[in-house]
């Protein structure tokens, strides 16, 4: 029998064997793209939490800068507020209403204007004394209105006072967060307020941030939906500093988002690979398998490339920069989409075009710099443009060489931002005001002109000009004319000088004047006169006629000083000559006059350290009734025994005391001492002491009187207080008021140096005064015969029908005593009658008067 042979490999089962492995090798591809599939979603689970992890602490970021940003604001707001002079006044010194709420210093245009629903101010006991609400004038006190405690934040705000500083925080205000800004009221840099020495009252702000200001807030900072969260809320929440409470916000979720866009993707490749392997099965032979194989990496590398272009060119015009290219002959060959957008002007025409027609260079032709600069890394210069509006715009251009080809980079707008860099560096060299230089220019000006050394022949020259009379017209008329006075005052200084010098105002109301090439003295003060005249013409302000003048100080370089520190330092020692020399006027310096500062600042030392180890002695000058020369009673009269000058009358060191604030101190020692003497005296001899007119503007007169009569135990219709015309002249209502308070506790009111003043009569008949004394200079030329008497006749009667008692001072004849008990005036006081005595020499004299 003949064998038959068989192929095994045709044979049913070599083909089962080969299809097996086929499908052995199907299957393990598969199992390594699901293996793969899988990784891939695996990893774009992770990417999506990360994404939206990150855009939610992102979100955190952004609101927290949003709160800071508006914590800043408050805090830098209320600082204006608190370091400003007249808010010390009104607010500080005395709680003065009409000047806070009526005339809007500190009313309701916070509220309307910048947002803050609560203004309170704290006084020194922790008291509230002024609150706005809602814009409103109401009596609320802070701690109430926000249900929170502000001990730490009072205590924090007084701290921070002596470094210029407020304090701002987020507290929860009825389940809404605010925004709290405090800080102590000082008077800042203003030169004509002095500090109390006692506690600072403290300026709060409150900022509610609602539901519309919240969200606002969130959308400036690019997040959406910013609101305060609920109580279930427990996704996109932010806890608030301070327990101010929790927001809430809507998140974009950008994970999410991917997995949307790619999740499809990924399932559609997906069911590719699956159809893929379906047809690789049906395809036994090695060939096939190859051919597609082959063809799908074919078509998944143009879908990868195709991606990639589109990738490329959603990003290039999302930027905010335009791409560009040129050709080896730098011209444009590529500009893309953003281009139109940023620049307003059209691809079409530009293409073709060399880079030196649209863009030019502070560093030179384009052309050149391509070619010397271009190949560094990171090769960047600054371009200026022509935008299709026709304004001149100013861009970054990057570059990257293209060997053989040309240049390509990337150009970004920056106009924005170069002019704000040069808008902040002539902010910091210039007054926001006036727009004139400020102290910083005014140095760097100063130090410039030094280094040319000036000639004695033709020397450089400072002049000091400080404001006289300027005050008033802030507390009259507002800070707005204050302003517009100062803007004036800046340009008729300007109308003065030559275009190479230089105006600075360095303060408040003080400017600097540089000149150059004065020839000699009498030019000098030819420019101080017409700089005072310029000044002295009226000021129309809001339909009001302001009359102000100016001091000035004068140092010359290199006479003087050679230094700008040190001739900045003489003019000012010149001013304050100036103005002690009767204002509306000018000095130059002189060695002299740095030996009277520093004299003058030495004896301010010593009056303090005498103070307070009590090196003052008080003396008692008697005073007598003119019929029957009696003693009716005395002055007290403050010496100071010096160690090394002797004694000093209070001509010397009175001013300085009533400039330094030292006048508090001084007087409570002199009252203290006076009544103390006087209370072991007999019950029909008075005492007089003198008040200084800066004790009725701040110190709590009634109250020291008060207490000091309680301390020493004197019958208080036996203490006179002896004022002068200068006490109503700053504000007479609250000097009517203090008046009244003084004779409610049953003292006596005197009126000293009558008749010196411009509306003494007016004076007497509105404020409760007992008594005034003529002043000597009516008594000094007084006799039987002289025409004084007739004066001295008329005051007398004027006294007589007020029921005042009239007291002569400076009796030094006997014709003078005979002249006055002629006239039938009530007392007389002088070195004729006695000279003044010590406390001892007091009580013998009135000890003998009593045997």
């Amino acid at each position: 029998m003949e064998k038959l042979s068989v192929d095994p490999k045709s044979s049913p089962g070599g083909k089962t064997s080969n299809l097996a492995a086929a499908r052995a090798s199907l299957l393990a591809c598969s199992a390594l793209l699901l293996a793969m599939f899988l990784l891939v979603g695996v990893l774009l689970i992770s990417i999506a939490h990360h994404l939206n992890h990150d855009a939610g602490e992102h979100n955190r970021l952004d609101i927290e800068n949003a709160l800071l940003s508006v914590e800043r604001t408050a805090g830098s707001t209320v600082k204006d507020y608190a370091f400003w002079g007249d808010a010390y006044q009104n607010l500080h010194q005395k709680v003065d209403v009409e000047w806070a709420f009526v005339r809007q210093n500190v009313g309701s245009t916070l509220s309307t204007d910048l947002g803050f629903q609560g203004v309170f101010v704290v006084d020194p006991t922790d008291r509230t004394v002024y609150s706005v609400i809602d814009g409103q004038l109401q009596s609320v006190a802070v701690q109430d209105w926000l249900h929170t405690p502000i001990d730490t934040l009072l205590a924090q705000a007084r701290e921070g006072a002596a470094n210029s500083q407020s304090v701002s925080r987020l507290v929860n205000a009825d389940g809404t967060p605010a925004v709290l800004a405090a800080a102590a009221l000082t008077p800042g840099t203003d030169p004509n307020v002095k500090a109390d020495a006692g506690p600072a009252s403290v300026l709060i702000f409150v900022a509610r941030l609602g539901p519309e200001r919240l969200e606002a807030l969130g959308r400036d900072f690019g997040v959406e939906g910013l609101r305060v969260a609920p109580a279930s809320a427990s996704t996109s929440t932010l806890a608030l500093r301070d327990n101010a409470g929790v927001v809430q916000w809507t998140s974009e979720d950008p994970g999410h988002q991917l997995l949307v866009l790619v999740v499809p993707l990924i399932a559609v490749a997906g069911l590719i690979f699956g159809l893929m392997a379906w047809y690789i099965q049906r395809r036994t032979t090695a060939a096939a398998r190859v051919m597609d194989s082959n063809y799908t990496t074919l078509q998944a590398s143009r879908a990868a490339l195709a991606i990639s272009e589109e990738r490329f060119r959603d990003v290039a015009e999302a930027a905010s920069d335009w791409i560009w290219e040129v050709d080896v002959h730098l011209r444009f060959t590529y500009l893309s989409e953003r281009f139109e957008v940023i620049t307003g002007l059209a691809r079409a025409e530009c293409l073709g075009h060399a880079v030196d027609d649209l863009l030019t260079s502070d560093q030179g032709p384009l052309s050149s710099w391509f070619k010397d600069h271009a190949r560094r890394v990171n090769a960047i210069v600054q371009c200026n443009y022509l935008s299709g509006d026709g304004k001149v715009h100013i861009c970054r251009l990057s570059v990257r060489e293209i060997p053989g080809q040309g240049y390509r980079g990337t150009a970004s707008d920056i106009t924005e931002e170069v002019e704000a860099r040069r808008r902040i560096e002539y902010l910091s060299q210039h007054d926001a005001l006036t727009g004139l230089a400020n102290r910083t220019r005014m140095q760097e000006f100063l130090e410039g002109k030094l280094k040319a050394s000036p000639t004695l022949e033709r020397p450089l020259v400072m002049l000091s000009v400080d404001l006289d009379r300027f005050k008033p017209v802030n507390d009259l008329l507002g800070h707005a004319a204050g302003d517009e006075v100062l803007n004036q005052v800046s340009r008729r200084l300007q109308g003065c000088l030559r275009g190479d010098d230089l105006v600075a105002r360095i303060g408040g109301d003080e400017f600097v004047l540089v000149v150059a090439n004065m020839s000699s003295p009498l030019e000098v003060e030819t420019l101080c006169k017409r700089l005072i005249d310029g000044i002295e013409l009226p000021f129309y302000i809001t339909e009001h006629e302001v009359f102000i003048s100016a001091s000035i100080g004068i140092a010359m370089a290199p006479a003087d000083a050679i230094l700008a520190e040190e001739l900045l330092r003489y003019a000012d020692i010149a001013l304050y000559e100036a103005k002690d020399g009767g204002r509306n006027t000018w000095r130059f310096y002189a060695g002299d006059m740095n030996a009277r500062i520093i004299e003058r600042r030495q004896l301010e030392s010593d009056l303090r350290h005498a103070i307070k180890n009590e090196e003052l002695r008080l003396d008692f000058q008697p005073r007598y009734r003119i019929e029957g020369k009696r003693l009716a009673g005395a002055e007290a009269l403050v010496r100071w025994e010096h160690p090394q000058r002797g004694l000093l009358g209070p001509d010397v060191f009175i001013p300085i005391a009533e400039e330094t604030g030292l006048i508090l101190p001084l007087s409570n020692w002199v009252l203290h001492a006076a009544c103390k003497a006087a209370a072991l005296w007999p019950d029909d001899v008075m005492i007089s002491v003198n008040l200084s007119s800066t004790e009725f503007q701040r110190g709590h007169l009634v109250a020291r009187v008060k207490s000091v009569l309680a301390d020493t135990g004197l019958n208080p219709a036996r203490l006179e207080l002896e004022l002068t015309e200068s006490v109503m002249l700053n504000d007479e209502k609250i000097a009517l008021s203090i008046m009244q308070g003084l004779k409610a506790l049953g003292v006596r009111l005197l009126m000293d140096d009558f008749g010196t003043g411009y509306s003494s009569l007016s004076y007497l008949r509105s404020f409760p005064f007992d008594g005034l004394k003529i002043d000597r200079s009516f008594v000094g030329g007084l006799t039987a015969s002289g025409g004084d008497q007739s004066i001295i006749q008329a005051i007398v009667g004027l006294g007589r029908a007020l029921s005042l008692t009239v007291t002569a001072e400076g009796v030094e004849t006997d014709d003078q005593l005979k002249a006055l008990k002629d006239v039938h005036c009530d007392e007389a006081q002088g070195f004729y009658l006695s000279q003044p005595m010590d406390a001892q020499a007091i009580s013998d004299l009135i000890g003998d008067r009593t045997d």
